[in-house]
């Protein structure tokens, strides 16, 4: 049945990855068993969430062992099939391995058939489309509860799922400020829509410019980035705010010295909700969100962002430029 590339984690990073920190290998072709499918890879998903799998500590997944594939999010195409819900040629989504192909079931964490669209490429269907858009979605409306004439901050404003929220809090009738890390992304998000954009990197007082901007107040924060971030924020929320908690990439690439957040009384104060999430703890919305996510694209009310790579060795190089802060949008890589 021939080799399966893969992608294996050689040691633990130490910081911010590096190309040593990664392994391409080969493996025997897996043998689907009953109610199982081999799915090959076509679109392989790069996510900040994958440099906390990669340390040695608890996570919402175990860690990756030393010498085992990386995890992370896969769309593929159905090759092999025990199961009749899933036959040959069936486009699937789920949380994977990094391997150009790989085993899933009905219990794989994340599964989903992806119906593309006429017109929409397939790679969308990782990105604003799919576990990206759905995450902006269940943050933004199920998490956050942003309801029109409200006002939505949102950080790392540029990249993959901030660039979504912006988008459709928009789209849902919200006043939108974003936060990036540079005059490029600024612009970009801009063009996007978003009411104001605000370069952290420019502005000695962060609090002071998002003030500015939303002199009511804020209802949502789409915290993608944690830290000092939050800790401006949260003197600025109004009363009963609402903090959506994506992720913390702000310390990712430490996590062993986590920055202490000195505002959290401001969660007393003005009766603020903060709350983390995946997205997969929400299944009876996807359908909507999905729903939405498709028309708000094929209304040009979305425009998804990609940041797209070819070659499935490419996976690591890719990762590493995400973590650097180097990218906009959405990073895939194309098998």
């Amino acid at each position: 049945m021939g080799k399966v590339r893969q992608i294996l984690l050689a040691r633990r990073p130490e910081g911010m990855p590096v190309p040593e920190d990664f392994q391409l290998a080969e493996a025997e072709m897996p043998e689907p068993g009953d109610g199982e499918f081999v799915v090959a890879m076509r679109v392989g998903s790069v996510d900040p969430a994958i440099r906390g799998f990669l340390d040695d500590r608890p996570s919402y997944i175990e860690p990756v062992a030393l010498g085992a594939p990386i995890n992370g999010m896969s769309l593929g195409e159905v090759v092999r099939s025990n199961n009749p819900d899933y036959p040959v040629g069936t486009f699937v989504r789920a949380f994977a391995t990094w391997q150009d192909h790989y085993i899933l079931s009905n219990e794989s964490w994340g599964l989903e058939k992806v119906h593309q669209q006429a017109g929409t490429e397939l790679y969308h269907y990782m990105g604003a489309l799919g576990p990206v858009g759905l995450t902006a979605w269940v943050g933004l409306f199920a998490v956050g509860e942003a309801k029109a004439g409200e006002t939505v901050v949102v950080s790392a404003a540029a990249g993959a799922t901030g660039s979504t929220v912006g988008q459709i809090a928009k789209a849902k009738g919200c006043k939108v400020i974003g936060l990036v890390g540079s005059p490029e992304k600024a612009e970009v998000i801009r063009e996007l829509g978003f009411d104001a954009a605000i370069d952290y990197r420019a502005t000695p007082d962060i609090a002071a410019e998002i003030a500015k901007a939303a002199p009511e107040g804020v209802d949502v924060y789409f915290d993608n980035v944690g830290g000092e971030m939050l800790e401006a924020i949260l003197p600025l929320m109004r009363l009963h705010g609402r903090v959506a908690v994506c992720g913390m990439i702000g310390q990712y690439n430490d996590a062993d010295h986590p920055y202490g957040v000195k505002t959290l009384w401001q969660l007393v104060v003005n009766r603020i909700r903060m709350e983390g999430f995946i997205t997969y703890d929400y299944p009876h919305v996807l359908e909507q969100a999905q729903a939405e996510l498709d028309q708000w694209v094929a209304e040009g009310k979305l425009r998804p962002l990609a940041n797209l790579r070819d070659g499935f060795e490419n996976l690591p190089a890719a990762f590493i430029d995400l973590m650097s802060g180097r990218t906009i949008g959405k990073t895939l890589v194309c098998i």
